[in-house]
């Protein structure tokens, strides 16, 4: 099977699909190996290192998605990026289609085989392709928020953790899965007093267990997210349910009542936010201010430690992967439960649930 690996296009990105190690054991099995010039230089990654694994460097995008059968990617196509795309294609990469009508439609109107990485699923509900950007993701949310509570950047001018006969900052966490579970690790690390918030009490239990008395674990519903809001200097967004939108934990009247200078971090933008008033934005224009808090909703968090960020992706992509390019994307999937799941998009139809209950008027 040809293998392509283009070069990602989104602002700010700069991770690529797969190193040159992966690419090597690709060519290994007895594929073809495409990457686009330059895909791996925002990693670190240059050329040679793929052409010395065996890949072959091809310039020009449109050459190939022509020529690949498998498309590896870090994040979903842009318009730019439609009209090459082909009926038949597979599309691995994160799709997060339930935040984007527009996605849907163009690749429903290609008519690719789109798998998902974020709705891979094995029996015990485990994320595998999803969890290294969401421990990158989690890890950096409270790293960022902490940098934003600064005053020069507008925020209330608290330390993460504080000082000697001065308290620390108080961080809401809602949602305590990969990503929550790494924010809490990181601001409770940096000494902030942190409230951990799920409905899930096996979590909760797990940070209680960690933790002890450092992290105060609460079953959430709307009452007690607006207190603790009310009182935070930073609240990390990490609500999160498989291939599905975002709900709303936090409202725009929550917002009103935080004082200025409180940062709200969404890490959930990919799939729409959780955040009601949220807006997507970008590396180079990270945040803006909101009835007086500062709201960061980048939707690519990991694209800002792409070395990591890249070498983390492949170790858990590659062995799926491999598996599509060995059986193609149906026998795969039929001896690959986990892998089956992660079918979003086929033959002009929406395939997983939770997309189409996100757009029940779509096919």
């Amino acid at each position: 099977m040809i293998v392509g690996v283009p070069k990602e296009i989104k602002e700010g990105e700069f991770r690529v699909a797969m190193t040159p190690g992966g690419a090597n054991a690709l060519v290994a099995d007895g594929h073809k190996v495409l990457v686009q010039c330059g895909a791996g230089a925002g990693s670190g990654i240059a050329d040679d290192e793929y052409r010395k694994a065996g890949a072959e460097l091809v310039a020009e995008p449109q050459t190939l998605y022509e020529r690949a059968e498998l498309l590896m990617k870090v994040k979903e196509p842009l318009p730019s990026e439609y009209p090459m795309l082909r009926r038949g294609q597979m599309l691995f990469t994160y799709l997060h289609l339930a935040s984007s009508e527009e996605l849907i439609r163009a690749l429903l109107d290609a008519g690719i085989i789109g798998i998902a990485y974020e709705t891979v699923q094995t029996a015990d509900f485990r994320l595998p392709l999803l969890e290294p950007m969401s421990e990158v993701a989690g890890k950096m949310a409270s790293q960022l928020a902490a940098q934003y509570l600064q005053k020069h950047y507008g925020g209330r001018g608290v330390l993460m953790g504080g000082v000697t006969g001065v308290k620390p900052a108080e961080v809401v966490v809602l949602g305590c899965g990969f990503v929550g579970a790494n924010a809490v690790k990181v601001a409770a690390g940096m000494g902030a007093r942190v409230s951990a918030f799920d409905i899930n009490t096996l979590r909760l239990a797990y940070l209680d267990d960690t933790y002890g008395s450092a992290v105060t674990s609460l079953y959430s519903n709307s009452w007690v997210v607006a207190d603790a809001v009310a009182r935070a200097d930073i609240v990390i967004g990490a609500v999160l349910l498989p291939g599905a939108r975002a709900p709303w934990a936090i409202t725009e009247e929550m917002i009103k009542s935080m004082r200025p200078g409180t940062v709200i971090v969404d890490v959930a933008i990919d799939q729409g936010g959780c955040v009601e008033n949220i807006r997507p934005t970008t590396h180079a224009e990270p945040i803006y201010v909101e009835h007086g808090v500062t709201h960061y909703a980048v939707t690519n968090i990991p694209a800002a430690v792409p070395r990591t960020a890249t070498y983390a992706l492949t170790n858990s992509t590659l062995s799926y992967a491999r598996k599509l390019a060995a059986l193609g994307a149906e026998k795969a999937m039929a001896e690959d439960p986990a892998l089956a799941l992660g079918l979003n998009l086929a033959d002009g139809l929406i395939k997983h649930d939770a997309v189409h209950e996100a757009f029940p008027h779509l096919a």
